[in-house]
């Protein structure tokens, strides 16, 4: 299922991004693209949209949260493999 109150939070949070987050019962997958991401480690990355979502988490609103944090030249690599 399809979760666009939380794709839209990060969204207007980190700059340039585009979200898709979806939950399967209690786990949730967050896939975000950003520019902004450029030169930023992947735990970075992770921190930035955990930081978004943690008052979602804390409420047990979100659970097990994977996320899936890219530039647009990683996610066009990935999707031409």
């Amino acid at each position: 299922m399809r979760m666009d109150y939380f794709a839209d939070l990060v969204e207007k949070a980190i700059e340039g991004s585009s979200a898709e987050v979806v939950a399967e019962g209690s786990k949730f997958e967050a896939t975000v693209i950003s520019e902004s991401f450029d030169g930023v480690s992947p735990v970075n990355r992770h921190k930035m949209v955990y930081a978004v979502l943690e008052e979602h988490i804390k409420t047990g609103a979100i659970h097990a949260l994977t996320i899936k944090a890219l530039t647009p030249a990683e996610q066009a690599k990935k999707s031409a493999s």
